[in-house]
C-alpha cells in the first residue's frame, strides 16, 4: 500500500475513476484519497465510503503529497492560483491529466519549480481498461515509475515523449468515440439488414472487441488479421471495398489529425 496521501482536484469521470481503481487494486486506502469538487454534495456517496471530500483545493494540496490535476483545460489557471501558496515544490508531485497543457505551462503559471507528470487516460477507465501515456520533461524516473504505477491499476500505460502528449489525446483518449461511432455504424448497418436494433449492437460491440483481443493477444497487425477472413471474389472484401470507396480509412485519419490539432490549442485559447 502507499503511504503518500493524493489529492484529485477535480473529481469527474476520470478522477473518481483514479482514485476506485487505486482502491480496488489495493494501492490505496480511501481515506489517503482527498476528492475535491464545486459542488461536493455530488461525492457525498464516496464520502459515505470514506473518501475525503473537499471544495477547498488549496487544503486538499496541503495535507497531501501526489496531487493529480483533473480539469478542463480552460480551469487550469485559476486552479494553479489557488493553490500554489499550498505547493512545496520538495514535497509535491504534480500529475495533470490535462489536454494540451505542457509540463513546462504548470511549472512557469505557478512560477516553482516542481515536478510535473503528465498522464492521458480514456474513459474506459471507468472500467479498468484505459489506454494511458505518460510523459514528462524533468521528473525523476521514479516518479515516471510511480506515476505509471498508479495508472496501471486502471488500464494499460505506455511513456511516450511529451511533444507527442496532444496526439495521445486525439488516438487514445479523442479514440474512444471514434471507436464509439464506429460500433453504432455498425450496428445501423446490422439494423438495415435484419437484426433488432439492441441484437445489432451487441453483436457489432463484441465482433469490435474480439477483432482488437486478436491484435492484442496476438501481437498481429490488423492486415494480417483481415486477410484471413478476406476470400477471393467474397463478400468481406466487396464490404471493404465499398467502405473505402466512401472514404472509411480517409475519414478516420482526417478525424484524428483535426482532434489532435485542435487539442493543441484548447489552453492556448482559455
Amino acid at each position: 500500500m502507499n503511504t503518500q496521501a493524493i489529492a484529485i482536484l477535480g473529481s469527474g469521470n476520470i478522477g473518481l475513476s483514479l482514485a476506485k481503481g487505486l482502491v480496488k487494486a489495493g494501492i490505496y486506502q480511501p481515506e489517503q484519497i482527498a476528492l475535491t469538487r464545486r459542488n461536493i454534495s455530488a461525492l457525498s456517496i464516496l464520502k459515505e465510503q470514506g473518501y475525503i471530500t473537499t471544495s477547498n483545493n488549496a487544503e486538499a494540496v496541503a495535507n497531501a503529497t501526489i496531487i493529480v490535476l483533473a480539469i478542463l483545460p480552460q480551469q487550469l489557471n485559476k486552479l494553479l492560483d489557488e493553490i500554489k501558496p499550498s505547493i512545496d515544490p520538495s514535497k509535491h508531485l504534480l500529475i495533470s491529466v490535462v489536454s494540451g497543457v505542457s509540463c513546462q505551462d504548470v511549472r512557469e503559471h505557478l512560477g516553482l519549480d516542481v515536478q510535473v507528470v503528465r498522464a492521458m487516460p480514456n474513459t474506459a477507465i471507468a472500467i479498468g481498461h484505459s489506454m494511458t501515456c505518460i510523459a514528462t520533461d524533468t521528473a525523476s524516473d521514479a516518479n515516471i515509475s510511480l506515476v505509471t504505477s498508479l495508472f496501471d491499476t486502471v488500464g494499460v500505460s505506455i511513456r511516450i515523449n511529451e511533444e507527442l502528449m496532444t496526439s495521445a489525446t486525439a488516438l487514445c483518449a479523442c479514440g474512444i468515440a471514434f471507436f464509439l461511432r464506429s460500433i453504432r455504424a455498425a450496428s445501423q448497418g446490422g439494423t438495415e439488414i435484419g437484426f433488432h436494433a439492441h441484437d445489432a449492437l451487441k453483436m457489432a460491440a463484441q465482433t469490435a472487441k474480439g477483432a482488437a483481443d486478436l491484435l492484442l493477444q496476438l501481437a498481429s497487425h490488423p492486415e494480417q488479421e483481415i486477410d484471413k477472413v478476406t476470400s477471393p471474389k467474397g463478400c468481406t472484401i466487396a464490404g471493404l471495398n465499398e467502405m473505402e470507396h466512401n472514404g472509411f480509412s480517409s475519414a478516420m485519419i482526417k478525424g484524428i489529425k483535426t482532434s489532435a490539432e485542435k487539442a493543441g490549442i484548447l489552453y492556448k485559447q482559455s
